[in-house]
């Protein structure tokens, strides 16, 4: 499965890019796109504030969070 961490470059430390797998800047409308089409099954999208946001789906690792840690 393919990694998702949010990049925390917007707003606030809102996720405008993401890092998916070895591409590095993913633009958030592109990483919603790829979620909703169910490209990343570990993933789910979340709207807030009418904005949409990749979150990964839950567990009980915070190894593997969209906003990780770095």
């Amino acid at each position: 499965m393919t990694k998702i961490v949010g990049n925390n470059d917007g707003p606030g430390g809102r996720n405008e890019t993401y890092k998916i797998g070895n591409r590095p800047n993913v633009p958030r409308d592109q990483a919603v796109k790829e979620v909703e089409q169910g490209k990343h099954p570990g993933a789910h999208v979340v709207k807030i504030n009418n904005e949409k946001y990749v979150r990964d789906n839950p567990d009980h690792s915070k190894k593997d969070n969209v906003n990780r840690n770095k």
